[in-house]
């Protein structure tokens, strides 16, 4: 038989009438006046009965439901579907169960379809029932099909355990036709007595919908009783207290709340509010009716804030409403919030004003000015002596018989604090705060310092001052970081401010923590910038040679918190001429330094070769072109060397010339014996390491007294000050300067002018003032070429150091100039030139126009030649080879005292 569940008809049927039933009333009595009306109008008979017939199959479904679910739960019909056989029981039951009911069939079956029960064609039990049950297992299933015999209403309900398991089914059956033919029967007396409801019922309905819709502002029941059950819940829920006050000033409503806060009697209704015990204040606000905004009143140990409105704007009758709070714990609470928000302000705010420097003692300073009036009156702080030297401190600082703290800092909300003065050394005896942080590592708090008996007793008369100053309470946190103890913190509170608490030392040691660092960071850059200051000044020339071609004099300044590679050089060569140099590394740190120190090496060995300006540039470019490529950009955090800028001359004091050559170097400045300044008009070049194009030479002719004025950019640049903002200055400074001023003055007097009291990047100035040699220190002889001449030059030779009183010095000059002549006239090329000079010490030189080198050698016991250089190296002071444009000279110095047993030694 069908037990296929029908379609959502019926349940939208009712859905509809569970629609209507939530109109007003008057609305519903309306609407069923209507359908009569338009039933009657119409007289559609044909409406009438498939009314009754939809009546008819509502009525059967409901049945059948009722009947299905009542009959599911009937005791023991779940035990007898487990039974050994069911249908024994099951079937006379349902026979029972349809006869009493009036329903046309009753199916039970089993979970998988086996028909146990089957009233009206009992030949189908333990057959498979028809259509899907299986929809009953989520409630009672109830479908309207149309079969042969009619339309069916089939209600599937699931017969379940007592443990809820589903042990089979129930489906109760009725044929509409047998409801239908019953309605039918009563269409006379349904038509008649709608005939007469709807006389009856139409003015009553317009009369109830008048009524009601004045009386409810057009809202139903439902809508009524929603609102009211919404509008209860809403205030007696709600936090804040409600109390309505009519136009008399009597109560006429009051929520649970504002009975809690104002402690109201539980009859408070209708009485006035002026006679229900409460601050005059707020019962005069709540009898007036006037607008108030979070006015606080007391009310026992409570304070009330109260906003009051009058109800007449809104509709209502005359009256007020107020809203009453509870702020005593919330002020309490925001009491809280505010102090948390304001330390972390002072947290956010020292991390911006502590450590703003690499300095150890500024960094302490910073914390100090960064606590006091916002969490302390006072406060010191106290640094091991190590940590100002920039190394770490020793185990056991602090601590009694351990490495004392010096007293680095001090501030207050005054300026005559009581406590010791910066610079004084703090011995932190047992028991005394400072000890017991440093020993535990955590902050010490001493809320009563009248009862530090330790503290006291380590200096009676400063503790008394302080105790009189005011002072009642500190807390002494350690400066710890990278597992180091930097040394000690302390605040200070005075005066009326509370005394400090436990609250206090988690955010002291909060606070301090983060200044450790910063300090930590000072102290370990105070440490690598000594360090590489130490190099640099290691790797400076520390005076300058003596040398007679030039008054010079020079000064140097390292940046006041980085170490740059700026350097200078005053070189002596031969012939008595001078090298100066002046370079300036890229970069700063230690990398520069050294760097630095690598280059001037370089510059010093390429001299040693007596290269030209231009040539010795050249090799230094080439040398850091190589040093860049070396070095990887991860051995230090300054990155690799970019380059370098220098500037070398060569001044010859014989005839006043100067050459000089510069790679991306300021130019140098000449200051002429009328007190003129001028930069020299000198092809800049690339910096050293970039490559690319050559370095030209300019020759100069400098007249006696001429100064040279060698600088870095630091002293003409800076943050304020462009190159040629900087250049002017220096010229006017060099201007202002005597013109005979010596080259230390002019030294003097340039720094004062132009160096800014904190300078960012390293200076360098070298001032050399130039001499010229008096015509009768030089001589001079042109050489035939034949060897006959030897003899009359090394004649000519004795004479002139006859002339000098050097008689002793005669022999061996003799024999040197002899040797070289004889190696010129031999080896080189015309034309051929002696030249004595005699200053310091006697200089002599043969130049020729040959490139050739000569080369020192040891000569075997049966070689006739091979010998003369060999002597010369052992007559000399030095000797040595340097080529000129037109060929090459080769010279010998010898100091004017003759050394005694000098031939002797020869033999040795």
């Amino acid at each position: 038989m069908p037990l296929s569940k029908a379609q959502d008809g019926p349940g939208e049927h009712r859905s509809a009438w569970g629609r209507l039933r939530v109109r007003s009333v008057a609305g519903q009595v309306f609407l069923w006046l209507l359908v009569v009306v338009v039933l009657l109008v119409g007289a559609a008979l044909t409406t009438l009965i498939l009314q009754a017939h939809s009546f008819a199959t509502s009525d059967a479904a409901h049945s059948t439901r009722a009947a299905a679910v009542t009959l599911s739960r009937y005791p023991g019909l779940a035990a007898a579907l487990d039974s050994a056989d069911p249908t024994a029981v099951l079937q006379p039951l349902a026979v029972d169960v349809q006869k009493s009911g009036g329903f046309d069939y009753i199916v039970i079956f089993g979970t998988d379809g086996t028909r146990y029960a089957q009233t009206a064609h009992p030949e189908l039990i333990g057959k498979h029932v028809y259509g899907d049950y299986l929809p009953a297992l989520k409630g009672p299933y109830t479908v309207t099909e149309n079969i042969p015999l009619g339309p069916d209403v089939d209600t599937t309900v699931a017969i379940t355990r007592p443990d809820g398991s589903v042990a089979g089914f129930l489906s109760v059956g009725y044929y509409i036709e047998n409801t239908g033919g019953a309605v039918s029967r009563q269409l006379p007396v349904l038509f008649g007595g709608a005939a007469a409801a709807l006389a009856v019922g139409t003015g009553g309905a317009v009369l109830v919908r008048r009524r009601l819709r004045r009386q409810t502002h057009g809202l139903g029941p439902a809508e009524m009783t929603r609102m009211y059950e919404h509008h209860d819940a809403v205030l007696h829920a709600v936090r804040e207290g409600v109390l309505i006050a009519g136009g008399d000033g009597r109560v006429l409503l009051a929520n649970d709340e504002a009975r809690r806060l104002l402690e109201l009697p539980p009859e408070v209704e209708g009485r006035p509010v002026t006679e229900l015990g409460l601050d005059p204040g707020l019962a005069e606000l709540l009898a007036s009716g006037r607008a108030a905004t979070d006015e606080v009143y007391p009310a026992e140990d409570r304070l009330l804030a109260v906003n009051n409105r009058p109800t007449a704007p809104f509709g209502g009758g005359p009256g007020s409403v107020a809203t009453i709070r509870d702020t005593t714990e919330l002020r309490a609470l925001a009491g809280q919030a505010e102090a948390a928000r304001a330390r972390l302000k002072l947290l956010y705010d020292a991390g911006l004003r502590v450590g703003t420097t690499l300095d150890v003692e500024r960094t302490a300073q910073e914390l100090v000015d960064a606590v006091v009036s916002r969490f302390a009156d006072f406060a010191t702080v106290e640094l091991a002596e190590a940590v100002l030297r920039g190394d770490e401190p020793l185990p056991g600082t602090g601590i009694a018989g351990g490495p004392r703290i010096r007293r680095v800092a001090v501030g207050g909300i005054r300026e005559d604090w009581p406590f010791y003065p910066v610079g004084s050394q703090i011995n932190p005896l047992p028991g005394t705060p400072e000890e017991t942080a440093l020993g535990s590592g955590h902050a010490a708090l001493v809320a009563d310092l009248r009862q530090a008996h330790a503290w006291r007793a380590r200096d009676p008369q400063t503790a008394d001052r302080i105790l009189a100053y005011g002072v009642h309470s500190l807390i002494s946190a350690p400066l710890k970081a990278r597992g180091l103890t930097l040394g000690t913190a302390t605040f200070w509170r005075a005066g009326e401010s509370e005394p400090f608490g436990p609250e206090d030392v988690t955010f002291a040691e909060e606070l301090v923590a983060r200044a450790a660092v910063s300090i930590d960071n000072a102290r370990r850059y105070t440490r690598e910038h000594r360090m590489a200051e130490t190099l640099q000044r290691s790797l400076l020339p520390r005076g300058l040679p003596e040398q007679s071609a030039l008054e010079a004099a020079y000064r140097y300044l390292p940046a006041l918190h980085r170490v740059g590679g700026d350097w200078f050089d005053v070189i002596p060569l031969p012939g008595f001429r001078v090298a100066l140099v002046v370079g300036d590394v890229v970069g700063h740190g230690l990398h520069a330094a050294a760097t630095m120190g690598r280059l001037r090496t370089a510059v010093l060995n390429f001299a040693a070769l007596d290269l030209p300006p231009d040539e010795l540039l050249a090799r230094l470019d080439e040398l850091v072109a190589h040093l860049d490529q070396g070095e990887p950009a991860e051995d230090d955090k300054t990155g690799t060397v970019t380059g370098a800028t220098c500037l070398y001359a060569i001044y010859d004091p014989v005839s006043g010339h100067c050459a000089m050559a510069r790679a991306g170097h300021p130019p140098p400045a000449l200051v002429h014996t009328d007190g003129s300044v001028e930069f020299v008009d000198l092809p800049a070049g690339l910096p050293l390491g970039v490559g690319g194009l050559p370095f030209e030479t300019t020759e100069l002719q400098l007249a006696p007294g001429t100064a040279l004025v060698l600088y870095t950019d630091g002293l003409v640049t800076n943050r304020e000050r462009d190159l040629e903002t900087g250049l002017a200055a220096l010229r006017r400074s060099l201007a202002e300067a005597h013109a005979d001023a010596s080259a230390e003055e002019t030294c003097r007097a340039v720094f004062d002018a132009l160096v800014p009291p904190c300078p960012s990047d390293d200076i360098a100035l070298l001032v050399a003032r130039t001499r010229l040699f008096e015509p009768s220190q030089v001589a001079t002889w042109d050489v035939p070429y034949e060897f006959a001449a030897v003899s009359r030059i090394r004649n000519a030779c004795g004479d002139q150091l006859t002339a000098w009183g050097l008689e002793e010095l005669s022999f061996t000059a003799e024999l040197i100039l002899s040797e070289l002549i004889t190696n010129a006239l031999r080896y080189g090329a015309e034309p051929i030139r002696v030249r004595m000079l005699c200053d310091t010490s006697l200089v002599c030189e043969v130049s020729d126009a040959s490139s050739t080198a000569p080369h020192l050698r040891y000569a075997d016991a049966t070689d006739e030649g091979g010998r003369g250089l060999f002597l010369v190296a052992q007559l000399a002071e030095r000797w040595g080879t340097r080529y000129t444009a037109r060929g090459k000279v080769i010279w010998s110095e010898q100091p004017l005292t003759a050394p005694e047993f000098q031939f002797e030694a020869m033999l040795l």
